[in-house]
């Protein structure tokens, strides 16, 4: 089974924190400084508010697998999908977690992340294509029609212009 994960980058996390405890009805599953996480079972819902200088607004789209099955049928749809354009990270810390995974993009450049979680971690993340320490999420360079860009593949951050090289 797999579970549906939305991630939402916020100004004001405590804000959103006591928002999203009141729209659910219950607190976050997980909560650090900058990252909560609400593990929904109706809807089957992983969702997840940061605040790490993202742009405000979503974050990325994705499905959480259940087991090491599970996320390589998902990552053989997502090369379906995307003509096999699909950003593996293998082995990652991200958003507290370690998790394998992989991301692709929509043809309108969402990000989508598909990923099964090993543990739980201390840290927020970090990537060795991202010198800020952020998470990797793909983004599709400036021409609409190009593929992903790798290694630059972060979106972009509140302070750097679309299309920008990373976040930072």
């Amino acid at each position: 089974m797999k579970r549906f994960h939305v991630h939402i980058s916020v100004k004001h996390i405590d804000e959103s924190i006591a928002f999203y405890t009141k729209l659910f009805g219950l607190p976050p599953a997980k909560r650090q400084e900058d990252y909560a996480k609400w593990m929904l079972d109706d809807p089957r819902i992983n969702f997840a508010i940061s605040a790490r200088g993202h742009a405000v607004g979503l974050n990325h789209f994705g499905f959480q697998a259940d087991s090491a099955d599970a996320l390589a049928e998902l990552k053989t749809l997502a090369e379906s999908a995307a003509a096999g354009e699909v950003l593996d990270q293998g082995d990652a810390t991200c958003c507290y977690a370690r998790s394998n995974k992989h991301w692709t993009l929509d043809p309108q450049g969402l990000a989508w992340e598909h990923f099964f979680t090993q543990a739980d971690t201390a840290e927020f993340g970090h990537d060795t294509a991202a010198p800020s320490g952020a998470c990797c999420i793909p983004m599709r360079s400036a021409a609409a029609d190009a593929p992903p860009a790798a290694p630059a593949c972060c979106l972009p951050n509140q302070a750097t212009p679309a299309g920008g090289a990373c976040c930072g």
